[in-house]
């Protein structure tokens, strides 16, 4: 066990090398960090060999850390923020995510029909593509001090989008692992899948913000926080193991129903702090997450998956900006938001590879063959689709005419997650 935990600290190391090797090229870490995931797992250099992949207290280890990432999604759930944002915030977010689920099931369905491969493959394929990552659209945000009705739009649909992505696609997975096995799961089981993190989440999150509440010394802070994080993944570990037909529970979506509550108890002012203390552990546990995520991706699939990959770029570029597009227009947003914030809702990686980690393990076991094809799609996805959408991100606002008259000053910065 030493020895594994040691060349997971190198793994880790390593990781966070390319990263910052991938950001002097202004693209976000989450690609140096993936591919270094892919290069070291063990289909390559196996560094992160298979045993340490198996190992119980690894796997235990990135719930933790997967839970600690939910705050990055959860924080910006700040009720105060959100209902500044009105409806056409909501809607919007319906018509992109819900107009992504359909276009990407709707066009693999067909080509699936012909490939002769099971149509339920396709609603797998459009629940991973309708959710958004939004950190590499919120490092363009903070780089080149964008503002402006795309900038005001995006913030809040950011997390909104994962809501709806957790929910869309918990659901279709949930479904689908019921009927491959042989329809014996009952049908509160798979409400529960979407509901219970987000009861678990929420009921740690009460105590959590009025201990939080006051202000304290950053240590102290930090105690607590870290601590309540173990609780709610504790009780998480009980209703995976002890509860639940098979650890299905998605343990970001815990975090970040656990973040929102305590970000609506606390001040603003206190909920930043609490965040800038938090950020240095933030980073290390999206790098680890993002690692875990890349090592059991086989490189040589991403060759021989290229047609499947083409298409899912496209369906889902597609759907995200006429989605947006639309939801924009019949709320009557402002004609740049209707023309360029289908751009910034691109960026993809990081969700889109927690949602391909539980496909995987859900069809692993009955179809190997499906499972593969998803991963190898996903994983070619997640690495062409990150470099084209950050560039489309940042055009989106460029042509919003949102960048800061001091963006020209910041070339020297490069884009971080």
């Amino acid at each position: 066990m030493i020895l594994q935990i040691l060349k997971l600290l190198i793994a880790i190391l390593l990781a966070f090398l390319s990263g910052k090797l991938i950001s002097k090229l202004k693209l976000p870490s989450i690609l140096g960090w993936l591919i270094a995931g892919m290069i070291l797992g063990p289909h390559a250099l196996s560094l992160i060999n298979q045993d340490l992949l198996d190992a119980s207290w690894y796997q235990s280890s990135i719930h933790v850390l997967e839970c600690a990432v939910g705050l990055m999604i959860g924080t910006e759930l700040v009720w105060k923020k959100l209902k500044r944002s009105g409806k056409s915030i909501i809607i919007t977010t319906l018509t992109q995510s819900l107009g992504t689920f359909l276009t990407v099931s709707l066009v693999f369905g067909i080509v699936f029909y012909f490939s002769e491969i099971p149509l339920y493959l396709a609603f797998i394929f459009g629940g991973i593509a309708l959710a958004t990552a939004p950190a590499p659209a919120l490092s363009i945000v903070r780089e080149f001090q964008t503002d402006g009705p795309v900038t005001k739009t995006l913030i809040p649909m950011a997390a909104l989008d994962d809501i709806v992505g957790c929910v869309v696609f918990f659901t279709t997975i949930a479904i689908i692992a019921g009927n491959l096995s042989a329809g014996h799961l009952p049908a509160y089981m798979i409400a529960l899948v979407v509901i219970l993190p987000l009861v678990i989440g929420a009921a740690v999150g009460v105590p959590a913000g009025f201990l939080l509440k006051k202000e304290r010394s950053v240590p102290v802070t930090l105690a607590i926080l870290i601590g309540m994080i173990f609780v709610a993944s504790i009780v998480g570990f009980f209703f995976n193991n002890y509860i639940m037909p098979s650890p299905v529970l998605n343990f970001m979506l815990i975090g970040m129903a656990f973040s929102a509550v305590f970000s609506n108890i606390v001040s603003e002012s206190r909920l930043e702090q609490i965040m800038k203390s938090f950020n240095p552990i933030l980073n290390v546990a999206m790098i680890v997450v993002i690692l875990n995520l890349g090592a059991p991706l086989n490189y040589h699939l991403i060759l021989g998956a290229g047609l499947f990959t083409v298409i899912y770029i496209a369906a889902r570029a597609f759907g995200k900006y006429f989605g947006a597009y639309f939801g924009a227009s019949i709320t009557k947003s402002p004609e740049t938001v209707k023309k360029y914030l289908g751009f910034t809702l691109l960026p993809h990686s990081g969700v889109s590879l927690v949602f391909t980690g539980i496909a995987v393990s859900v069809l692993s076991s009955s179809v190997p063959e499906y499972a593969e094809i998803i991963q190898g799609t996903i994983a070619a996805a997640a690495v062409i689709n990150e470099i084209i959408a950050v560039v489309a991100a940042k055009k989106g606002f460029e042509w919003a005419g949102e960048f800061s008259s001091h963006s020209s000053q910041k070339d020297s910065e490069i884009l971080s997650v």
